[in-house]
């Protein structure tokens, strides 16, 4: 298995990882600050891009920051089950732990945190 590339922009403060360089993929958009990008054919990740990555991979004095997955509720059901699948299996569970958030025993709502660090890539 490849090693990702990493790179991450200061100006935009991005995280820009890929699974496979310069192969392009289908965008999944997560949340605002999280983007997916698959190859739906093989049902692999392509790459990820995380906005405001110096925010969301600060931890707070709890833990890791948890990120709601609000994108997969515009997806279709076939693309939220994708989007699932693939952020459950490397490579990029390497990078974003996925769990779920359980305000009743009704409703559960996916989380993500990121636990990748960007200056481990320099």
């Amino acid at each position: 298995m490849l090693i990702p590339f990493m790179k991450y922009d200061e100006v935009s403060d991005t995280l820009y990882i890929s699974f496979a360089p310069g192969e392009k993929g289908t965008g999944l958009e997560l949340n605002e600050n999280l983007l997916l990008r698959v190859n739906k054919a093989e049902r692999r990740a392509v790459g990820l891009s995380i906005f405001n990555y110096s925010f969301l991979a600060q931890p707070t004095e709890a833990g890791l920051r948890s990120i709601p997955l609000t994108g997969l509720n515009v997806l279709s059901e076939e693309l939220r089950t994708l989007a699932l699948d693939i952020l459950r299996r490397s490579p990029v569970k390497d990078l974003l732990a996925v769990s779920a958030y359980t305000p009743s025993l009704r409703e559960s709502i996916p989380i993500a945190s990121v636990t990748v660090d960007a200056r481990e890539t320099a």
